[in-house]
């Protein structure tokens, strides 16, 4: 590990008063960034303020961690959100009290909805100041309990080492999730003897279970090759667990159909033909008749959301046997009854599921099986996600997303969304075979997450092509981390498809409200271009279906660029397929002519 100059110096010392026979002492915030360096942290998005200057002044005498300074603290953690997504190894972010917490919260809940492991560490007014109504004073453990996994009041600088490596085991293990650490002032100024940073934690209130049940797991496996009419329905929580090989395997040796979540996608690969698309409101027709009509429903790392399964009334209208399959046992059973439920990771309960299907004689149902990917085949023929490909006159979103797959499908890429029209089409056209390469908001719906997710992809993964596909709404929210990118040489693509609508709501507005479009039209748009290149960037205006393909090469081509590209996209397009609020996941609108007049 590379140290510093003022390293070497703190060791030396150090070093003599270990041999005066007494443990050397260091300032809060020393011990900090000691511990983050333990941990193997190199970036930390963050925002400087009065009450985390003592840990600003710590990170000035050390150059193995780097500091990325944002223009707001949301965007600190949505960028170490972004990291953690793509790499799996915890986030880090640095944010100062008050406003400066109090900002940081949507990025917080946004990984919490998702399981995304991040510590955020935040400073906090002198510890003789806390509950006086001080300067940028709030209640940060008050504000965050409902929205992170656990989080620290550290009142004593001898704390801090052992609160750090609490709060990382806590982030990365079980079901992963937020953890805040909060650090007043002078806590963070003290000098406390430092002896090493811990090697082991023990925490007696919290130790998650890993391996699964081998009874219910074998039970679960004699109900899957039973089954005539079997399906595999997998959610984020196969990535989380890198259980993405252990899946294929298992998908190869039953041939089982799959679907995935949102979140889920990337799993098992898109562009196999045992991948029936995503499910849910809008999934495909054949994903959620499938989830539907299936006698035995195998869910790994997936929580039976709204979004996913509509209508649990009618979800429950079919019979069929549930195996839930999850570390976290809150998640099994509370929105649907598993039969079979498995509390455990999914990447050990799948590995020795594997295990005991080498070691049986019984196989599936061929014939039974012949018949059901009959049927799903019958159902997939409909194209439900056909579009007008033909029209020349204007561009069609997913043509934007179709094209950047078909050019980029065997590069190493990212793509990022925001929250809308887009992210879906995102989705649903964009064929991702490979997991963490769709980074995007799940369960919060958190519009301005792509750039600052697509910094801190650019930035773990410098030399893979980082693409963030948004809508001209969602990409204003954090449209400031657009100077970060320049200041920290992120190149980044932009893909605004931009149809001058908050587009989602736009569309639901013309289903729901009888085309009663309340402040839903962006009729006050910047110049895109001239914004880009006032930040430093190449900005792209494309208005012509002829014209994306060309600008994505252009764009392309500009590795060293960040480059923001308008395209004027359709505003009259509606995403389908499309389950209404309070409808069964198999009573979908398919197109136009299914709406009612």
């Amino acid at each position: 590990m590379k140290v510093s100059k003022a390293e070497s110096a703190s060791a030396s010392a150090g070093a003599a008063a270990t041999a005066r026979g007494r443990t050397p002492e260091l300032r809060g915030a020393e011990i900090l960034v000691k511990a983050l360096q333990a941990e193997g942290v190199k970036h930390v998005w963050g925002y400087p303020g009065g009450a985390v200057l003592h840990i600003y002044d710590a990170f000035y005498k050390q150059d193995t961690i780097q500091h990325v300074l944002v223009r707001h603290e949301q965007a600190a953690v949505h960028a170490a959100d972004g990291y953690a997504r793509a790499t799996g190894d915890v986030g880090v972010a640095l944010v100062t009290s008050g406003p400066g917490l109090t900002n940081a919260v949507t990025g917080i809940a946004t990984a919490y909805m998702d399981s995304i492991p991040l510590v955020v560490i935040c400073g906090q007014v002198p510890a003789t100041a806390i509950g006086q109504d001080a300067f940028q004073e709030c209640d940060t453990v008050g504000i965050t309990r409902p929205i992170v996994k656990h989080n620290f009041l550290v009142k004593d600088a001898r704390q801090i080492a052992e609160v750090m490596k609490k709060a990382f085991h806590i982030a990365r293990s079980g079901r992963p999730g937020p953890v805040v650490v909060d650090i007043p002032k002078d806590v963070s100024f003290h000098k406390a003897p430092f002896a090493g940073y811990p090697e082991t934690v023990h925490m007696r209130s919290y130790n998650p279970v890993r391996k699964g049940h081998s009874g219910q797991i074998r039970k679960a496996l004699q109900l899957l090759l039973s089954a005539k009419r079997p399906y595999i329905y997998t959610g984020g929580g196969v990535l989380l667990a890198g259980a993405c090989e252990e899946l294929r395997t298992l998908v190869n040796m039953l041939n089982y159909p799959v679907t995935h979540t949102l979140m889920g996608l990337g799993a098992f690969p898109a562009t196999d033909r045992r991948f029936v698309g995503m499910l849910g409101m809008h999934g495909t027709w054949e994903a959620n008749n499938a989830m539907q009509h299936c006698d035995v429903l195998l869910a790994v790392g997936a929580r039976f959301d709204d979004r996913v399964i509509g209508n649990p009334k009618h979800f429950a209208q079919q019979e069929r046997k549930i195996i839930h399959i999850d570390v976290d046992p809150s998640s099994i059973a509370k929105r649907v009854k598993a039969d079979v439920p498995i509390v455990g990771d999914a990447r050990e309960v799948l590995q020795e599921m594997i295990a005991m299907l080498r070691e049986s004689d019984t196989r599936p149902d061929e014939k039974a099986l012949a018949a059901w990917w009959q049927q799903i085949e019958g159902w997939r023929a409909r194209d439900c996600l056909k579009y007008d490909r033909a029209n020349k006159e204007v561009i069609k979103p997913q043509y934007v997303v179709e094209t950047l797959w078909n050019m980029t499908r065997d590069a190493d890429a990212y793509i990022t969304s925001d929250v809308g029209q887009h992210q879906m089409w995102a989705a649903q056209y964009y064929k991702f075979d490979e997991p963490r390469r769709w980074i995007n908001s799940g369960g919060l719906g958190t519009m301005g997450v792509g750039i600052p997710y697509a910094m801190g992809i650019k930035l773990a993964r410098p030399e893979s092509e980082v693409f963030c596909i948004t809508g001209e709404g969602s990409v204003q929210m954090c449209i400031q981390e657009l100077s970060t990118c320049l200041q920290h040489d992120t190149p980044i693509k932009i893909l605004s498809l931009n149809n001058r609508y908050l587009g989602m709501v736009r569309q639901w507005q013309e289903i729901e409200y009888s085309g009663r479009y309340s402040h839903s039209y962006m009729d006050a748009l910047p110049n895109f271009v001239k914004l880009a290149e006032a930040y430093g960037h190449v900005g792209m205006l494309i208005e012509d279906p002829k014209d994306v393909e060309p600008a994505l090469r252009e764009a392309r081509k500009l590795k060293d660029r960040t480059v923001f590209m308008d395209f004027r996209t359709d505003p009259t397009e509606n995403v389908f397929p499309m389950v209404q609020a309070g409808k069964g996941i198999t009573e979908m609108l398919l197109g136009p002519d299914d709406l009612e007049g």
